[in-house]
């Protein structure tokens, strides 16, 4: 069974998150503040961790700051009332996954655990195979029927991202947010450079197309 640590310093919203969470198929622990969360973190593992941002004694920034230099890859969701930019700038360049607003929706909150926990399996498989198309992203290699085909890491990064959800589409600001800096300056229109790049380089692959939603972003189809 799947575990996830909630980390939240309401008593009352931390166990009803928990009571949901194992109505819905997860084992889930509940701990008040990040202390508590090291301790039970200690000779324990966890596939997901849920955080508050502002909790007594350490908050959710240094406490995900802690756990992200120890594990890079498990997934991190922020759940805090704090809804501005700046807070949402500062968690996602610390190293989270995800960031709600509360009151969150319980429906929601299900929604993303399960998109986080399939991105953290796919993360841990490290290649992905799409006919003679090989991606390695332990060595940020692409291979195409025995030839190796240059990218960059961005344009790896992307295409990494669309052949690991076909069919989804990503917004140009969600797949911004996730591969360039927070200080960039460029905007959305560079996500649109990088896709025209990735096509010049795939024109050959018969194995898949980078499509554009209009008005929305753009999905890898398999073929």
């Amino acid at each position: 069974m799947l575990r996830i640590l909630v980390v939240d310093d309401d008593a009352e919203l931390n166990g009803s998150v928990c009571r949901f969470l194992e109505m819905n198929g997860y084992e889930a622990v509940g701990c008040l503040d990040a202390p508590g969360a090291y301790d039970a973190m200690y000779g324990s593992s966890f596939d997901c961790i849920i955080s508050d941002i502002m909790m007594p004694k350490i908050d959710g920034y240094e406490f995900a700051e802690t756990v992200r230099g120890l594990d890079s890859n498990i997934p991190i969701l922020f759940m805090t009332a704090k809804d501005d930019i700046a807070s949402k700038q500062k968690g996602y360049r610390i190293g989270i996954d995800d960031y709600m607003v509360k009151p969150v929706s319980f429906d929601e909150l299900l929604l993303k655990i399960g998109a986080l926990l399939r991105r953290a399996r796919i993360n841990d498989m490290k290649k992905i195979t799409v006919g003679k198309l090989v991606l390695d992203s332990d060595t940020r290699t692409a291979v195409y029927d025995g030839e190796d085909i240059p990218l960059t890491v961005r344009e790896f990064n992307l295409l990494f991202k669309l052949l690991s959800y076909p069919k989804k589409t990503f917004s140009r600001s969600q797949l911004m947010n996730e591969f360039w800096d927070i200080e960039a300056t460029s905007g959305l229109r560079s996500v649109d450079v990088y896709m025209r790049k990735l096509r010049e380089k795939f024109e050959n692959c018969g194995e898949f197309e980078i499509q554009t939603v209009h008005g929305l972003g753009y999905k890898a189809v398999l073929k």
